[in-house]
């Protein structure tokens, strides 16, 4: 198996995105095997900059995270053109979809369009995957389809867990749905369902996690969804009482009494920014106000692909963490073991 940040391949972009904007990269470059992060081996992952302990940043606690509002449509393209690790051959909103055109003619396809085959949640950082070729988009779409359906797992995330899961590996799974809630959909987990909810819409869940690297009661957590449902690994992380940092929709559903941790009902539990205590605010360097602006702390970090040619081994791309992710490590001491 190949591991790769960035090389030619036909009809294929790839692109590193940060908390639902898009960051500045290198340029291409390929990376070595290394045992490591990912499922088989993989690009080991180091926290960027100084090894000190990060001090208050001021006005810019989150470093590396740009504000999509700040961005013009060039300047959004220009973003997304650097951000390419990979390259194989609402109207009038500024979203990722309504700049594929422009971005298609600044990668000089001409004529091809590009369309995503493969993303996260928008608030979700890490790699996104373009094709130009419709054949070769659909031949990935199989592909992760199939993988789904044998339970491989094609996709690795890492996660700050603000808590650490009781074990240090496992399996999660649940029955979800979605609910339009206050003019908001909302992923509300099912006990028990029955014939008739899984015709209305409920989905069995499943991912697989690993507690990689544990400290200042928080944990690094490696996690591999084996299904497709909206928010899945948020939900299924706030299931083992530990919430992503920076969720700032599903962690409310997490209580605490007497220093347990205990699960609110998800149906009358509403979103909220969220809290963490005031020894995480300090292992953080953050003032209460800007923990409520804390990004999302999810991150796409390897997809793995078949070859593109026959007799082509299978590759691994990954994307490096965001600079306000590899901070956060810093500061709560979490380092790959």
């Amino acid at each position: 198996m190949r591991t790769v940040l960035a090389r030619e391949m036909g009809g294929c972009s790839v692109l590193g995105r940060i908390w639902g904007v898009w960051r500045r990269r290198p340029g291409v470059r390929a990376v070595p095997k290394a045992p490591g992060f990912g499922t088989e081996a993989g690009h080991r992952l180091r926290p960027r900059g100084s090894s000190k302990r990060s001090r208050p940043l001021g006005g810019q606690p989150f470093p590396g995270l740009l504000q999509l509002e700040n961005l013009s449509r060039e300047e959004l393209v220009d973003v997304l053109r650097a951000a390419v690790v990979d390259q194989k051959g609402k109207p009038g909103e500024l979203t990722l979809f309504s700049v594929l055109p422009e971005l298609s003619q600044s990668l000089g396809l001409g004529d091809q369009e590009l369309q995503v085959v493969q993303a996260s949640g928008k608030e979700t950082s890490g790699l996104v995957l373009l094709s130009s070729c419709p054949q070769t988009a659909s031949r990935l779409q199989k592909f992760f389809i199939y993988s789904r359906r044998a339970q491989r797992p094609t996709a690795t995330y890492c996660a700050v867990t603000d808590g650490i899961p009781a074990t240090s590996e496992g399996k999660i799974q649940a029955a979800l749905k979605l609910e339009h809630v206050d003019g908001v959909d909302l992923v509300i987990p099912v006990k028990s369902p029955s014939r008739k909810d899984f015709q209305e819409g409920v989905k069995r869940t499943l991912s697989h996690f690993h507690v990689v690297a544990m400290g200042s009661g928080c944990a690094l957590v490696q996690l591999q969804p084996l299904t497709v449902f909206p928010s899945q690994l948020q939900v299924h992380m706030v299931l083992q009482l530990c919430p992503v940092l920076g969720d700032h929709t599903y962690s409310a559903r997490v209580g605490t009494v007497l220093g347990q941790r205990f699960l609110l009902p998800a149906e009358s539990t509403k979103p909220q920014r969220q809290v963490p205590d005031e020894a995480l605010l300090r292992h953080l360097c953050l003032t209460p106000s800007q923990a409520a602006q804390l990004p999302l702390h999810l991150h796409l970090h390897c997809l793995h692909l078949p070859g593109m040619r026959p007799g082509e081994a299978p590759m691994k791309l990954l994307a490096p963490l965001p600079s306000y992710f590899s901070r956060t490590l810093q500061c709560l001491g979490l380092h790959q073991q």
